[in-house]
């Protein structure tokens, strides 16, 4: 690699630097269309009141203020409303048309334009039938939709600042016999750097001297910290725990593991494109009924009617009766009520978009490590040769309790629910990628792997069958000799969480598929999927390639949900068709995921797709009456039945009528709230 190479290359910081200013443009965005809304919605309460709705239906008897004419002090607090929170949609509708194109955008506009517009005329004229009210509760609603749908979007780059955060901002470099700290991104390929205990590693590097155990979780997903001894790799931002590493750069910049992974994660959520929401397909057909119909109506009655002025009203009110109140109501009401049920399990979704996605699952991939898995080893087996269980036990935590080590953690803890005993311990020595040794009661007592039995010259032939047999079963083996003689073997492993099994089952009684993905050794992914019931696992998965595996399934033509909760899972998560992110995970994976299961209980995953399906299906019914409405009340809108019938739609009857199809959306929509959901574990 040249010089220019080297220099030119990005550090994980400067990279986030660079990509932060597209996050700042979404929360600027979102606060926008706060300010939008909040000026719509508090202008619109006394246009309202003071509307022939207010006084009519409300009975609403205070006279406009400064002895104005109702109409002219609704005008008056309207142009806020249709200048500044209006212009959204405005703004909107003249992109659309110039792409050829007919949206929600387009339809708000004719519908707010024609109303106000038409008032305006009418206010000049002397007075008459307006409805400034229409236009401006119209307004409000679906700016209230947009913030809440921008305020959704802009957590996506906040994973990416996560992810880079994790990368350390100093590192120590070793040049001669002086020890440098310099900024990370000017550590270069070929620097030998210093790690200390507890350090993060920061950049892709071998090991040159020293032994350690590394906490690789949060890049590869593996539960157990690695042993690292000369020649071993590491990866940037995991974790020394214990030794001091020698260890020489390799990769640095945009080619570290790290930076790899964010490059994933932005990938995979720029490739995914949005559905087409059901809402919007309806609307380009009521675009076409609003102009076509309105014009006709303007038309027909001009040539037919008594006057232009009558011509105008069927037009308008044709126009009204067309606003998409019910429309822009029909997917956010079902919204609303679904994902306030899904809070009350702690189930949270982000966006309209994933509660759509979860009712379309069919597959759902879930990560091993503190998804299925609680993500902290324990003590599962433990065979004592010499000893009784209780009292190996009790001798390898009186030396565990000294070590930082997860492993010994885990030892320590099984002995601290039996009740063990506390023995002195003196000479205790720790010995990292090896194990620990101490002198307990007089007992010299080693505790460790093969290596550290190979040290100190143990045999433990005696124990060798069932060593294997953990190890075949998926197990990490941890041996204890006393006093130079091969005493115990004890069997550590990933447990899988109490609910694990039933989340499986009720995914399957949904029909939904199930597979485990994961980074750990296929002898113990495969065992935790038989005790799980899951014939489907893809182990010994790099981080790297968890999208790809994804992207396999949905080339296949399934719709994939992906559950995780770690830095590994993130790329995955972004590229499934629904992420679900276990809450008790890290950040980057809350903020990648769309939906977030805050109880961290895999078994949250059906029920999040129990929901999901119960709100599209109330989504398409409020969609069926809001498109089937409207089909009903233009004809009589338009003033067909006039002549026969002297039946006439006055706008603001129309504006009611709206809001009357507004009403019993929410309640179809509030229906949901009796959903049966099912118990929990």
């Amino acid at each position: 690699m040249d010089h220019h190479s080297e220099t030119a290359m990005s550090s994980p910081h400067e990279v986030m630097e660079q990509g932060g200013h597209a996050a700042m443009s979404m929360d600027a965005m979102a606060q926008d269309m706060r300010n939008r809304f909040l000026v719509a919605a508090v202008l619109s309460v006394p246009i309202l009141l003071w509307s022939s709705i207010g006084r009519q239906v409300l009975h609403f008897g205070v006279p406009a203020p400064f002895g104005l004419r109702d109409d002219v002090f609704q005008l008056i607090l309207s142009l806020p409303v249709i200048a500044y929170s209006g212009s959204f949609f405005f703004e909107g509708a003249v992109r659309a048309l110039r792409a050829r194109t007919l949206d929600m955008n387009v339809l708000v506009s004719v519908a707010i334009a024609a109303g106000w517009t038409y008032s305006v005329v009418v206010t000049f004229s002397g007075g008459g039938d307006v409805f400034y009210e229409a236009s401006t509760v119209l307004a409000t609603f679906v700016l209230l939709g947009h913030w809440f749908e921008m305020r959704a979007r802009g957590g996506a780059n906040d994973a990416v600042r996560t992810l880079l955060n994790l990368a350390p901002r100093k590192a120590i470099v070793i040049k001669g016999a002086e020890q440098v700290e310099v900024d990370t991104s000017d550590v270069r390929v070929g620097d030998l750097l210093l790690i200390k205990p507890g350090a993060r590693v920061p950049v892709d590097a071998v090991v040159e001297d020293g032994a350690s155990e590394v906490d690789e979780s949060v890049v590869t997903g593996e539960s157990l910290p690695v042993s690292k001894a000369p020649g071993a790799t590491l990866i940037g931002a995991s974790i020394n725990k214990n030794g001091t590493l020698r260890a020489r750069a390799t990769r640095v910049g945009s080619d570290t593991a790290l930076a790899q992974i964010v490059k994933l994660v932005q990938e995979a959520q720029s490739s995914k494109a949005p559905g087409q929401q059901l809402a919007d397909r309806a609307a380009f057909w009521l675009v076409l009924v609003a102009l076509v119909g309105g014009t006709l109506t303007l038309i027909v009655w001009w040539i037919a009617g008594p006057s232009f002025s009558q011509a105008i009203l069927f037009a308008i009110t044709v126009v009204v009766i067309t606003c998409p109140d019910a429309l822009g109501l029909a997917t956010p009401t079902a919204i609303v009520v679904g994902t306030g049920l899904g809070a009350k399990r702690g189930i949270l979704f982000k966006n309209a978009a994933a509660i759509e996605a979860a009712a379309r699952v069919q597959v759902v991939v879930m990560d091993k490590t503190g998804t299925l898995t609680k993500g902290e080893p324990e003590v599962t087996e433990l065979y004592a040769d010499r000893f009784s269980e209780d009292d190996a036990l009790r001798l390898a935590a009186a030396v565990e309790r000294d070590s930082e080590h997860p492993l010994a953690e885990a030892i320590v803890h099984r002995a601290e629910r039996a009740g063990a005993a506390q023995p002195s311990v003196t000479d205790f020595a720790n010995m990292p990628g090896y194990g620990a040794l101490a002198t307990v009661n007089g007992h010299r007592v080693a505790v460790g792997n093969a290596r550290l039995m190979a040290r100190e010259n143990i045999n433990v032939d005696g124990l060798a069958g069932r060593r294997d047999d953990m190890t075949t079963r998926g197990r990490t083996v941890v041996l204890v000799a006393v006093d130079g003689r091969a005493a115990a073997v004890i069997g550590i492993s990933d447990a899988p969480r109490p609910s694990a099994r039933a989340a499986v089952e009720a995914l399957r009684g949904q029909g939904v598929d199930v597979v485990m993905l994961t980074g750990d050794n296929r002898a113990t992914a495969e065992r935790i999927g038989r005790e799980l019931g899951i014939t489907e696992v893809m182990a010994e998965v790099l981080p790297a390639d968890k999208a790809g595996k994804i992207a396999e399934l949905q080339r296949a033509g399934k719709r994939v949900a992906m559950v995780g909760d770690g830095v590994n899972d993130a790329p995955a998560l972004a590229q499934a068709d629904l992420g679900i992110a276990i809450g008790a995970g890290t950040d980057v994976a809350i903020e990648t995921a769309d939906v977030v299961l805050m109880r961290s209980d895999p078994l949250d995953v059906g029920t999040a797709i129990t929901i999901g399906r119960a709100t599209l299906r109330k989504m398409r019914q409020n969609l069926g009456w809001a498109v089937g409405y409207n089909a009903i009340a233009i004809p009589i809108a338009a003033g067909i039945f006039e002549p026969r019938f002297g039946l006439v739609l006055r706008p603001e009857i129309a504006a009611l009528a709206m809001s009357g199809s507004s009403l019993l959306v929410a309640v179809n929509a509030l229906l949901l709230r009796r959903l049966n959901l099912p118990g929990r574990v």
